[in-house]
């Protein structure tokens, strides 16, 4: 299963679509209220559709790390 940091977004502070391995990926307002709260959390990747036309992954649940 996927993980991603938020330095990994590039420390994204908007909501939007951040580049992403082989895509995008969609980071929302929630997604970056919890990383300002907890910066080290990690969240894992929720992948497209394979009859997706394109390659824009969401964030699912979240864990947090010392």
């Amino acid at each position: 299963m996927n993980k991603i940091t938020w330095r990994e977004t590039g420390m994204a502070t908007e909501p939007g679509q951040y580049r992403y391995r082989f895509g995008f990926v969609v980071v929302t307002a929630r997604d970056i209220a919890i990383w300002q709260q907890f910066p080290e959390a990690v969240f894992t990747v929720i992948e497209p559709s394979v009859y997706a036309e394109e390659r824009i992954f969401k964030l699912g649940t979240f864990e947090l790390r010392d």
